[in-house]
């Protein structure tokens, strides 16, 4: 016998958080099949079919399929189209109606116990499943070591972005490393063409901050910028429009809100983390980042105290970027590409993409600074603090937030936290 899972991914998320999330549904996909005679128990013989779907971008544009499959084929038979006998269990072919064969509202961080009383019924009757939504949806404690070592697989071994994405990544990776050589045309031998070029230049290193301040990120934290009267109005009515007054974080002052650590760092704010930091003038940094909200105006603060700058406009030509145009997921993996090859990233708040980098560089053993924000919120409020006292308040409150290994905690999520679970075999 034959059991067949269909699954597909469905993740409607923002273009800030959209590469992490497409990371988070596909580690989060994969988990049944290498539970299927573990967790489920299942005494008979396995074959379960993926499908990598999504709505706004395709896995398949994103990442490279090939090579997911090749390393998971121990582990998963993975399919590229749903096999013909199992048409009649798609979303297509019922329309409105309900399929017998989804599995609707399966718990945030389900037991095993769950699946196998909800998911291995439904297997047994029809040889097919779909489940949705999944993001989020098993535990991360109480599993069989089996199960977390093939999330750790998926995530940091078998994902890796298209060749269009790794190659652009890599041409604004050596930029920024060699910024006085030329800019070079990309082609089909670039990484071969400044071979010569980096024996002769020592290379420069160089931090990415991830600057997560669109206008739905100022909206929806109902902080005060700064800007006066006329922005928290047209923020307020902004987030009316968007969430219907559906925000918590607007039951509170922008004083409590800061005190607990629950704004967005503005560019400037950032700024002045780094400067604290001991980061100067000959610092290089790479902007990873969309829309900020302000535009250039908000980011000129942070552009004077840090001028060698850059982004993905200054370091690429308009011909070299024409494959990601307007593709806010590919955007997002150039800018995630770029920051895993960077010496330091730094986000200026906690997110989807925050998480996905501190988990990947500290499985990768590279340095991550973590924004102590209720540290910062409660220094940004006071107006007679003094340079020195904030470097210092600063610094002291940073020493442990840099790249330590952080082992993981019940219920945290391993995907930001892989020690032990994917470090540490003895």
């Amino acid at each position: 016998m034959f059991l067949n899972l269909d699954i597909y991914l469905y993740s409607g998320v923002p273009y800030n958080a959209k590469v992490p999330m497409e990371r988070i549904l596909i580690y989060g996909l994969l988990w049944l099949t290498k539970g299927g005679d573990r967790v489920l128990n299942l005494r008979m013989p396995l074959h379960y079919h993926r499908i990598l779907k999504d709505i706004f971008s395709s896995f398949m544009d994103i990442f490279d399929v090939d090579h997911f499959i090749n390393v998971l084929k121990n582990d998963v038979s993975i399919v590229k189209e749903l096999p013909d006998e199992f048409s009649w269990s798609t979303r297509e072919y019922y329309a409105l109606a309900i399929r017998p064969t989804r599995i609707k509202r399966a718990p945030v961080h389900a037991s095993a116990h769950w699946y196998l009383e909800n998911v291995l019924p439904v297997l047994q009757s029809y040889g097919i499943a779909a489940i949705s939504p999944f993001s989020h949806r098993l535990s991360f404690d109480n599993l069989p070591s089996e199960i977390q070592k093939l999330r750790c697989k998926v995530n940091f071994k078998a994902l890796r972005f298209v060749p269009h994405i790794r190659e652009l990544g890599d041409a604004l990776v050596h930029r920024l490393r060699y910024p006085s050589g030329e800019s070079e045309a990309l082609s089909t031998n670039y990484l071969g063409q400044i071979t010569d070029q980096n024996e002769k230049q020592k290379p420069q290193k160089f931090v990415v901050v991830h600057l997560r301040f669109d206008k739905d990120m100022a909206a929806h934290s109902a902080c005060d910028f700064g800007g006066g009267k006329a922005e928290k109005l047209a923020l307020a009515k902004y987030r009316q429009n968007i969430w219907q007054g559906r925000v918590l974080n607007s039951q509170f002052t922008d004083e409590e809100l800061r005190s607990q650590g629950r704004c967005p760092l503005t560019p400037e704010e950032i700024g002045l983390l780094l400067a604290a930091l001991g980061f100067d003038k000959d610092t290089c940094l790479y902007l990873a980042s969309h829309k900020v909200y302000g535009g250039e105006a908000r980011i000129s603060t942070l552009r004077e105290l840090f001028p060698l700058m850059e982004d993905k406009k200054s370091l690429a030509s308009s011909e070299e970027r024409a494959n990601i145009k307007g593709k806010a997921s590919l955007l997002a993996a150039v800018d995630y590409y770029v920051a895993m090859h960077s010496d330091i990233f730094v986000s200026a708040s906690p997110g989807n993409m925050h998480n996905a980098m501190v988990g990947h560089r500290t499985f990768e053993n590279l340095k991550t600074i973590r924004p102590n924000m209720p540290l910062l919120g409660q220094l940004f409020l006071n107006k007679n603090i003094t340079w020195l006292d904030f470097r210092q308040a600063v610094v002291e409150g940073h020493q442990n937030r840099q790249g330590q290994l952080r082992l993981r905690k019940p219920k945290q999520s391993i995907y930001t936290y892989p020690a032990p679970d994917c470090m540490c075999q003895a």
